[in-house]
């Protein structure tokens, strides 16, 4: 299948699969965080303890086995291996409902963490060759919108499923439900031929990973702008496990009224967000590609105050509403930035490049994310009961400022590191 032949109904479809996977691979890691409650009365568990299934035990393999996965895919076939992997984490997903401490429930979650690793940058790289540079960023910004709507369903779907029957039939629902869709997807989504991508560049069968690493090292923007990312989604995955806890602990609400209160709040804000980063990068990028870095920045400069005013309100109507926008605000970043990650490189090293990037993302926000909140949590709660919580998640706003920062001295050297295809 060449891809810059395609017709623009079936490059839509290929787009649609792809979210449809990546809504699965939010909705598995969202759906722990709206039963944390009453997984913890379940099994007797610590904040420090959730925050690691939420975090490190997924994280750690998810992290590692990016890289080598997207090399397989860079090598094979990217569709092939994104069809494994949804298979892969959702029948761990499934084996999570039969958990019986938290070891058990530990290596399950490693599991998750092993399939979700190579659905990702797999899934960028089709994208960058079935979609134009000139609506690259509002693809991938589509694509993102698995994210928002991910979360939200887990929310929804879960709070839903364990009121009405218990917690571990929710996971159980969730995880085959994926494994149904694999095969489909594989059916649907044909392999771009690598030598006619969408830029018209030749690329070689095989990628190493030593051809790769060096160009990504040898620019300042990929560092900045990855650990920039890594901080930001340190608090952003970290409130996304723990506001479902707050909101139970703060306001007193039930698992059905927490879910419709989360999962609206990501549906509206997060896809706001995420489609409002990819118009707007398509839209200032090309003027200038220092935009790409900007406009992240400056919406966690924004976010940083409206986080904390939600968090401090003893309204939940009033917290609904501060909540709302740095819903979007907080995943803005998705389209300028994993498009600017695309053109660090030729166009056959993509897949490899956003794996680099992603590992450094994910070691960093979701392997500390939700377990700091989670271990600060337990430090405070002799000092302040169930509030130890919401200030834990307040003092953690701090690691949208240092991503502003980070993003910002990215902005000059992101204008001499692009490579124009």
């Amino acid at each position: 299948m060449q891809a810059k032949t395609a017709s623009p109904g079936y490059r839509a479809l290929v787009l649609a699969m792809l979210l449809l996977v990546y809504t699965f691979n939010f909705l598995d890691r969202q759906i722990l965080g709206i039963l944390a409650q009453p997984i913890k009365l379940d099994l007797g568990l610590s904040d420090t303890q959730l925050g690691a299934l939420g975090g490190i035990a997924f994280a750690l393999l998810y992290s590692t086995l990016g890289i080598p996965l997207a090399l397989l895919a860079d090598r094979t076939s990217r569709s092939w291996v994104i069809t494994a992997s949804l298979t892969v984490w959702s029948g761990f997903t499934a084996l999570c409902g039969l958990a019986t401490g938290f070891w058990q429930f530990f290596l399950f979650r490693l599991g998750v963490g092993v399939g979700e690793a190579g659905g990702v940058a797999p899934s960028y790289a089709i994208i960058a060759d079935y979609f134009p540079p000139q609506s690259r960023a509002r693809a991938l910004a589509i694509y993102s919108l698995g994210i928002p709507v991910g979360l939200a369903g887990g929310a929804l779907l879960g709070g839903y499923i364990a009121q009405n029957i218990n917690w571990r039939v929710a996971f159980i629902a969730v995880g085959l439900a994926g494994v149904v869709i694999a095969p489909i997807f594989r059916l649907v989504v044909r392999e771009p031929k690598r030598e006619t991508a969408a830029d018209g560049v030749s690329a070689p069968a095989r990628v190493p990973l030593s051809a790769v690493f060096p160009i990504l090292a040898a620019k300042p923007s990929f560092w900045l702008m990855s650990f920039a990312a890594g901080f930001s989604s340190m608090c952003g995955y970290g409130l996304a496990f723990w506001i479902p806890s707050v909101l139970i602990r703060h306001f007193g609400f039930d698992l059905i009224t927490t879910s419709q209160y989360v999962g609206s709040l990501l549906l509206i804000g997060g896809t706001l967000g995420v489609f409002g980063g990819g118009w707007l990068a398509d839209r200032m990028g090309p003027r200038d590609r220092g935009n790409y870095a900007k406009l992240p920045a400056v919406a966690w400069l924004i976010t940083v105050p409206l986080f904390g005013a939600a968090l401090w309100s003893t309204s939940p109507m009033l917290a609904w509403f501060f909540f709302l926008i740095p819903n979007g605000l907080n995943i803005l970043w998705l389209g300028p930035v994993t498009t600017a990650v695309q053109n660090l490189v030729p166009p056959h090293m993509r897949a490899t490049a956003s794996a680099s990037f992603l590992f450094i993302n994910n070691l960093i926000g979701l392997g500390a994310g939700s377990w700091v909140m989670g271990a600060m949590s337990d430090a405070m709660t002799a000092r302040y009961g169930d509030n130890a919580l919401r200030y834990a998640t307040m003092l953690a706003l701090g690691f949208y400022l240092i991503a502003a920062l980070l993003m910002l001295l990215a902005v000059k050297p992101l204008r001499r590191d692009w490579v124009e295809v």
